[in-house]
């Protein structure tokens, strides 16, 4: 039998953590669980050899390749109908997930479900829960057309995403190699594909933060400058050369890459990169000035780029506010 949903979990030295993952959906009917070890050089193999020696997940292994790459044999390996990924630091909320899965195999097939996730910051009592109520209606399965203004919280990070399968192989999804922060395209990239989509109201993915080696932490960010321009390069690519007629899509995806662009702006300006900087919006200047113009002149777009070093003071002030206010790192 065809497994309703398939969760592919990217596992790089994961063996302190990979654990707490594979028990919080590990069990649960109609999900199949699939492990990409990722070049481990611990003992994440061994362990997830585990669960699968007990019939509880299935195991591929491969040289390394980075986040993406796993991802990509995830995908190509599922059998599930609907796809969602659940990196190994992170985990599930198995009555969430139960219930997500019983959306999919019962109610109307749509090509992407969307549910909330929640920060779960080491030292941090307070968890944020990041929601779409306002923006989606709940428990329908809508349009784009149907869809409300998103929040400046409220995009659709990985975490909250699970794409119908078909969908992700019909848009020929394949993220780059030995890159951070790629999960921002696999948010991206399928949405030019999905034409139906429900929100549940659950808080399903817990997303644990605060690692001192983890890959979203600013001073880790800072010395991965090159791989968060690239991938916030590709997303503006993309957005250039895929146009959708949807204009509730059109203005969440120009919602999304502003955001993208305002944080590559704030690291910049923290790592003393101007021109860098200057780059950036100069090369999307050139390449397509519609586009452009509607990411500069956002809100986001003009705090990011504030004239002086004044100004620069502000706009790093105005993202450190919005990281107490949300909990990211």
């Amino acid at each position: 039998m065809t497994p309703v949903l398939t969760v592919v979990v990217p596992a790089y030295n994961a063996a302190g953590y990979l654990g707490r993952a594979l028990d919080s959906v590990v069990g649960v009917a109609g999900v199949e669980v699939l492990v990409v070890d990722d070049g481990s050089t611990d003992d994440t193999a061994a362990l997830a050899q585990q669960y699968v020696d007990r019939g509880l997940a299935r195991l591929i292994r491969q040289a390394n390749g980075g986040h993406g790459a796993a991802i990509n044999t995830g995908l190509a390996h599922a059998r599930g109908d609907y796809l969602k990924v659940l990196d190994a630091d992170d985990w599930l909320n198995p009555q969430a997930l139960a219930a997500v899965v019983e959306r999919l195999s019962t109610g109307p097939e749509v090509d992407l479900l969307v549910s909330n996730f929640v920060y779960e910051k080491v030292g941090k009592k307070h968890k944020t829960v990041v929601h779409y109520r306002g923006a989606l209606p709940t428990g329908e399965a809508i349009g784009w057309q149907r869809t409300r203004r998103f929040a400046k919280r409220q995009y659709l990070m990985m975490h909250a995403l699970t794409y119908r399968t078909a969908v992700l192989r019909e848009v020929g999804l394949r993220l780059p190699e030995h890159t951070f922060y790629v999960d921002n395209l696999y948010a991206l990239v399928p949405l030019s594909r999905v034409r139906t989509l429900t929100y549940l109201d659950v808080d399903l993915y817990r997303y644990f933060i605060g690692r001192s080696d983890q890959s979203v932490q600013e001073s880790v960010m800072l010395r991965r400058l090159d791989q968060q321009l690239r991938v916030n390069r590709l997303m503006l690519d993309h957005v250039a050369s895929t146009p959708v007629s949807d204009r509730r899509l059109r203005a969440y995806r120009l919602h999304y890459v502003a955001i993208i662009c305002a944080v590559s702006s704030i690291l910049l300006i923290r790592a003393g990169s101007l021109a860098e900087k200057d780059k950036l919006w100069t090369e999307l200047r050139a390449q397509d000035r519609w586009l452009y113009r509607r990411v500069r002149w956002s809100v986001l777009g003009q705090l990011s780029n504030l004239p002086g070093r004044t100004g620069r003071r502000v706009s790093v002030l105005a993202y450190r506010v919005a990281q107490r206010a949300i909990g990211f790192s």
